[in-house]
């Protein structure tokens, strides 16, 4: 892969924070593991990693000041991938303690339904619902790695896509423009979470370099 461009995880002390670095050091990318806001608002990348509770994160950032730097990261229209509770985080609240979110994505985080072995945790497959760069190379139905009580229910399903059954039919990946976010944890998916990750970063790549066209038009 290149270390051609700029590529951010946002580091506000998540457990998968490390993981999610060395899954993107294994394909030969060199991340900047940051809570810093101005290397989130001068990278050509960010990743939102996240696991555990989402009031605790949101919590977690604010006290970093790290919430407007990522809603305008978001707005930007640099690649953004979330994470597991990355994607729960972009929703407007979460059920989870009635804590409000990042508000970039119109919708609620709703629990898992009652009678379900909660967290959800293990392999599943994932439904594709739609053709997009992050996918390529990967098989319909594949399976990916998943621990989560909790899921993202956009309001806008035109965004949900893909999808997994766990008791109900969920949104387990958001894609709308520069956005993607998987609920699933691609660094602990084997080969196909790996190929998340380099798809996303050819996406990357590939922005950047288009970057001074655009401005220049």
């Amino acid at each position: 892969m290149s270390d051609s461009i700029k590529l951010v995880v946002i580091d506000y002390e998540s457990g998968n924070l490390r993981s999610v670095a060395k899954a993107l050091e294994s394909i030969g990318v060199s991340p900047i593991v940051t809570g810093d806001a101005s290397q989130i608002a001068s990278a050509d990348a960010v990743v939102l990693p996240g696991v555990g509770s989402g009031p605790a994160a949101m919590d977690a950032l604010r006290q970093r000041n790290l919430v407007e730097p990522i809603r305008e990261c978001v707005a930007s229209g640099r690649p953004f991938l979330g994470v597991c509770l990355g994607l729960q985080l972009l929703l407007d609240r979460t059920e989870e303690g009635g804590a409000d979110c990042l508000g970039s994505v119109a919708g609620r985080v709703r629990r898992l339904p009652d009678g379900l072995k909660v967290p959800h945790m293990g392999w599943n497959s994932v439904r594709f619902n739609r053709e997009h760069p992050v996918f390529k190379g990967i098989p319909q139905d594949s399976h990916f790695y998943f621990v989560h009580s909790y899921y993202a229910a956009p309001d806008d399903e035109t965004w949900v896509a893909g999808t997994t059954d766990y008791g109900v039919s969920f949104c387990s990946i958001y894609a709308k423009d520069n956005v993607v976010a998987t609920q699933f944890h691609p660094e602990k998916s084997g080969r196909m979470g790996l190929r998340i990750y380099e798809n996303f970063v050819t996406l990357a790549v590939q922005t950047a370099a288009a970057r001074p066209q655009q401005l220049s038009a």
